[in-house]
């Protein structure tokens, strides 16, 4: 199982800007089909290293990944993020 987790830190930290993004994300579930399992949570203490958001995929293998980055609707989540991000996502990718 490949597990890929991003977190985001927004321009707009609001916690209704948040929400908006989250169900940006959470709109995934259940669209793209070698998208095993999605999790996305908001940040609790709000610390000066804090990012926002974390979002958790799960996929069967790295080409499902790569099905994923480019799907449609992984690709509209793409553009939103592009217009909300402050800065870059990061990002760490493992197996378990």
């Amino acid at each position: 199982m490949l597990t890929h987790v991003v977190f985001f830190k927004l321009k707009d930290r609001s916690p209704e800007a948040i929400e908006a993004t989250k169900a940006v994300l959470t709109n995934m579930e259940g669209k793209i089909e070698v998208l095993r399992s999605i999790e996305v949570g908001t940040d609790v203490l709000h610390s000066e290293r804090s990012y926002d958001i974390a979002l958790i995929t799960r996929f069967d293998s790295m080409d499902d990944l790569k099905v994923y980055d480019t799907h449609p609707v992984h690709e509209g989540v793409k553009a939103h993020m592009k217009t909300v991000l402050d800065g870059t996502s990061l990002c760490v990718d493992f197996i378990s």
